[in-house]
């Protein structure tokens, strides 16, 4: 990873910081204006007001599954997998990527996702919950009980079968529900608890990326994997040259999706590695930051003194705007501009998409022999025992032997409601059930484990944490 430590902006800087002393001629504020609101923002003020909530990431991607699997039991059930087989193209005639569109989604569109795992992952590890040893022991404790125990419990029940290639597919936390059911319990889980957990799932997301890329690699292409390696090589070159522009890295991004799709190891890993190299460091500090706009603010000022309400249509009003444009950007990091800016793609868009197209389990033939498989019940124990039993477990001998402190306002009660919640697999449990099964009842029988799974283990977390209350310290 580069080393390109943010500036952190100290927002609170001394008189004598600023050159000079600027003075605002603040306008008393205007009437309230009797026009009313445009009608499209009038439409789009609920929407907007719901994407802002904590939970509703959570909600279009359990309506999105719940639809999947609607769709595939109903009497046009052939026609949910007939539309995910559909051949696309991407590229030009003789020069192009001809894959399914359940491909394009689980490759391509996915790799989009964990991009921005990428970016949180580098972002917590530089001035997150993963800043330093002491802040990181719980969640790393508790991520990795999380992973090794629900393993080994679904190992033990597959041993000697060939269903034993599933055994990382119940160690993933999916993000987005439990940090929505968080959400939704509102004040009876402890900020700190949340921050918890949401650094713990970042952790079990690194686990989930290093498990994919070392277990569930079929062969390795040499020259592929060269090309790759240079075009890292380049990326990481632009950072330390601090190109801040995100139109190089996206299109040298796509050559290493590329060459790794061609490689062998799977193209979403390229998302992850391109995160890791963009420039997570600011142009400028909070105090020259602040000290440009106040001068920019004081232009403007300046020049609306004769005529405030014409500034929209001429040139000496709109060039101080246009600086302060500039010196916000020169603010703002390049990782945090491009997390903020995708969050809502992913949350509201590839992860529905993705749940869609892998969520559809169609319940007739074969159901008594499918809850009997192996598999699923090595699915639904690692998730609904493995998980909460291992972050439980490994939480408690990180606090015992004083490498890491309970969450402010916690005590074992809520760690084991977190570590219940952290058995929500879905997205990434799905996604590693796909590399280790491939298409076939095997994929099917996996994931209604993680379906059923997944709702047990959110039920149980719900619970856990609904009668745990507040602690008081």
């Amino acid at each position: 990873m580069p080393a390109d430590l943010p500036t952190t902006p100290d927002l609170a800087p001394a008189p004598d910081d600023l050159e000079g002393s600027i003075t605002l001629s603040v306008p008393p504020p205007p009437p309230e204006s009797e026009t009313p609101e445009p009608l499209v923002e009038r439409v789009l003020a609920p929407f907007q007001r719901f994407t802002h909530a904590e939970a509703a990431g959570g909600i279009v991607l359990l309506f999105n599954a719940l639809l999947a699997l609607a769709w595939a039991n109903s009497p046009w059930g052939e026609s949910y997998h007939h539309l995910w087989e559909t051949k696309l193209t991407i590229g030009v005639p003789g020069f192009g990527l001809t894959e399914s569109l359940h491909h394009w989604i689980n490759d391509g569109l996915m790799a989009v996702f964990f991009f921005v795992v990428g970016l949180e992952i580098k972002r917590e590890i530089l001035v997150g919950e993963l800043a330093s040893v002491r802040q990181a022991a719980l969640p790393l404790f508790a991520a990795l009980g999380g992973m090794v125990v629900p393993a080994l419990l679904f190992a033990s029940l597959t041993v000697g079968t060939a269903d034993l290639r599933g055994w990382g597919v119940p160690m993933a936390t999916d993000i987005a529900f439990a940090l929505g059911i968080a959400a939704m319990l509102g004040s009876r889980v402890p900020t700190s608890l949340k921050v918890f957990l949401a650094a713990l799932a970042i952790v079990d997301d690194i686990g989930a990326v290093l498990v994919i890329a070392l277990f569930y690699t079929a062969s390795i292409q040499a020259i592929a994997l060269l090309v790759a390696g240079v075009v890292l090589l380049l990326l990481v070159g632009l950072n330390v040259a601090g190109v801040r522009s995100s139109i190089p890295y996206f299109a040298l991004g796509a050559i290493l999706w590329v060459a790794f799709l061609k490689s062998g190891i799977h193209a979403t890993i390229s998302g992850v590695l391109l995160a890791l190299t963009i420039p997570a460091s600011t142009r400028i500090g909070g105090r020259e930051f602040l000290h440009e706009a106040l001068t920019h603010i004081t232009d403007f000022d300046a020049a609306s003194e004769n005529d405030p309400e014409e500034f929209t249509t001429t040139q000496r009003h709109q060039e101080p705007i246009f600086a302060l444009e500039d010196t916000a950007q020169r603010a703002q990091s390049p990782l945090l501009r491009l997390e903020h800016k995708l969050h809502g793609v992913v949350a509201f868009f590839i992860m529905p998409i993705f749940a869609l197209a892998n969520a559809g389990v169609s319940f007739g033939g074969e159901m008594s022999g499918i809850l009997s498989d192996r598999a699923v019940l090595g699915v639904f124990v690692g998730l609904v025992i493995g998980k909460p039993l291992g972050i439980t477990l490994f939480s408690w001998l990180a606090v015992r032997f004083r490498l890491a402190d309970l969450p402010f306002g916690a005590d074992w009660r809520h760690v084991l409601g977190i570590g219940a919640l952290g058995g929500i697999g879905f997205t990434m449990a799905l996604f590693i059930a796909a590399l280790a099964f491939g298409e076939g009842p095997k994929l099917e029988a996996a994931k209604l484990g993680i379906l059923a799974g997944s709702l047990a283990a959110g039920m149980l977390g719900w619970l856990l944490l609904a009668r745990a209350g507040p602690v008081k310290r």
